[in-house]
This record gives structure tokens, C-alpha cells and sequence, in this order.
């Protein structure tokens, strides 16, 4: 009887903790939202440089994730846990690690939505929530961390920061080189590829890729790499390079079943050769394409082969 009578003054007091721990965020972000609106201040600068709205933003963001997980299970303030304790550590360790977790299925929704705004806030915070645990909290730190610097250089991205973007998914590839890990190695250099890409400098975004060929196993995505550094190649009208990858896609895309990959790589043979003068090989590979585009009853990829085939063979009547 005595043990029954003691377990409800220890309930009351992690409630309490708890409601304690949860007023303190909210007076907290009360007080960060109005400085919010003190336009005077939002422009100033810290003495190293650093915008103040900025660090109030990031501040918000840490304390609406805090918040967050106060509201999935009661977490109770540091001076309020006792070693003796160890149901209620054990659930809000369990706690601690399901967040970010659950947090990157969130990020990714939002961003497959078109919701890049949510998903970059709802990124940033789950970083800073990692990056304050401890590796006992979180065994895999180091890649939790590369995966929400992936989300965030992704949704950066696709709000056109591109500087931004770079610099997170250069933190993200750091990352899985030092835990040695070839997919998220790959993922990185695959991020890194496509912004320095989107921002038109080709050349980084084929040194990028290169690398990525040994991570790539045989198939479809292998045939697209291929193929992009390719087609970036023909971009910079290096020719001769971008018949190399050509070729290598062409191969690599007669082992998968896709369709439009085949012709994909074939109009990149195609193309290629026209570039250097062998109009002849170009003919011959359009044709191919033209063959593959019509098992896809593709008009428009039709139209497209078969104009460009008619120029080809225009070269060989001259």
C-alpha cells in the first residue's frame, strides 16, 4: 500500500515538471515574436556579422520543435528526472529518436507537395534538436545529421537559394564520407550534382557525377547518369566526351527493359555524332531512337526524332 501511495505524488510532480518546462517555450516564444516585430531591430547586425532576425527566426524554430515534442509525450524538466526513473527516460528517449525520423517523412511530403516553406522550417529545427543530443541518444548521429542537411539543401533548392543549397548538401556529403556510407555518399553527390547544375555550372556538376559512377549499381539509374553527364557534355560542346557517355548509356540502357531510356541514350548517340560530322552514325542511331519512341506510342518524342533525323540525312545529301 505504501508503494501505491508514493506513485501518485511522483505523477504529480512529472506533470507539474512537464506543464513547468512547457510554459517556460511558450513565454520563450511569445517573447521572440515580439521582437519579431521590431522592424529596427530585425535589420540590425551582430558584431560578427550576423543578421538578428535571422538568429530570433532560428531561436523560434528550435523552440516550436521543443514544443512539438512536449505535445507527443510529456518530457520532464532536467532537475525533475531521477535515475530511479528509468520508464519515463526510456519513453522519452524512444521520443527523441521517432521525431527526427518522423520529422523527415514530414519533410519530404512537404516537399513532393510543393510546400518547400514548411518543410525547410520544419528541417531546420530537427537539426538543431540532433545537434544538441547526445550519441547515446543517437547511435547514427553523423547520418541523421547528412539526411536533414539533405532535406534542407533540397528545399533550398527548390526556392531558387542555390548558395545556400550548395552549402548544406557540401555538409551533407562531409558527412557520409566520414561514416563511409556509399548510398548516402552517392545521394549527396547526386544533390550537389543537380544544384551546381540548376545554377548552369555544367563542369562541377560532371566532376560531381563522375564520381558517382562506381556508387551506382547496373540499371535504370545508372543509364541516366550516364546520360546526364552526357548531356551536359554535348551543353559544353565537348563533343567527344559526350559520345563517351553516349556510348556507356547505350550499353547500359540494352541491359534494362526500359523503353524510354533506350531511346533516350539513342538520340544522345544520335546527337552526338552530328556534333562531330559523322552524320552517317547519327542517322543510324536517331533511327534507332525513332524505332523505341514508337513502341512508347510517344507523338511527341516521335515528332522530335523524326525532325531531327530528317536533318541528318540532309547533311548526307549535301
Amino acid at each position: 500500500m505504501e508503494e501505491e501511495k508514493n506513485e501518485a505524488p511522483k505523477s504529480l510532480r512529472i506533470e507539474k515538471a512537464t506543464k513547468h518546462l512547457m510554459g517556460d517555450f511558450v513565454d520563450h516564444k511569445k517573447f521572440l515574436e515580439d521582437l519579431m516585430k521590431d522592424e529596427d531591430l530585425m535589420k540590425e547586425k551582430t558584431k560578427s556579422g550576423e543578421q538578428v532576425q535571422d538568429i530570433i527566426q532560428d531561436s523560434l524554430v528550435s523552440i516550436e520543435t521543443y514544443i512539438e515534442i512536449c505535445n507527443q509525450e510529456n518530457i520532464v524538466a532536467p532537475q525533475e528526472k531521477k535515475p530511479q526513473h528509468q520508464e519515463v527516460k526510456h519513453s522519452t528517449t524512444s521520443k527523441f529518436k521517432e521525431f527526427p525520423l518522423k520529422t523527415l517523412r514530414e519533410i519530404d511530403a512537404a516537399l513532393e507537395s510543393g510546400n518547400a516553406e514548411d518543410g525547410l522550417k520544419k528541417a531546420k529545427g530537427a537539426l538543431k534538436f540532433v545537434e544538441r543530443r547526445s550519441k547515446t541518444e543517437f547511435p547514427h548521429k553523423k547520418l541523421l545529421l547528412g539526411s536533414l542537411h539533405s532535406s534542407i539543401g533540397n528545399a533550398l533548392l527548390y526556392q531558387g537559394e542555390l548558395d545556400k543549397a550548395l552549402e548544406h548538401h557540401q555538409k551533407e556529403l562531409d558527412l557520409a564520407e566520414q561514416c563511409k556510407l556509399p548510398e548516402a555518399t552517392s545521394r549527396a553527390l547526386d544533390n550537389l550534382g543537380q544544384t551546381y547544375a540548376q545554377s548552369g555550372n555544367f563542369t562541377e556538376a560532371i566532376e560531381l557525377w563522375k564520381k558517382r559512377i562506381p556508387l551506382v549499381p547496373s540499371g535504370l539509374e545508372k543509364v541516366w547518369l550516364l546520360h546526364e553527364i552526357g548531356c551536359f557534355y554535348l551543353q559544353l560542346h565537348r563533343y567527344e566526351e559526350a559520345k563517351e557517355y553516349a556510348i556507356l548509356s547505350v550499353a547500359e540502357a540494352a541491359e534494362i527493359p526500359d523503353v524510354k531510356w533506350k531511346m533516350n541514350a539513342s538520340v544522345l548517340m544520335a546527337q552526338s555524332e552530328l556534333r562531330l560530322g559523322n552524320f552517317k552514325s547519327s542517322v543510324s542511331h536517331f533511327e534507332t531512337a525513332l524505332v523505341h519512341a514508337r513502341l512508347q506510342d510517344d507523338d511527341s518524342a516521335l515528332n522530335a526524332i523524326q525532325k531531327a533525323l530528317e536533318e541528318a540525312k540532309q547533311h548526307i545529301r549535301k
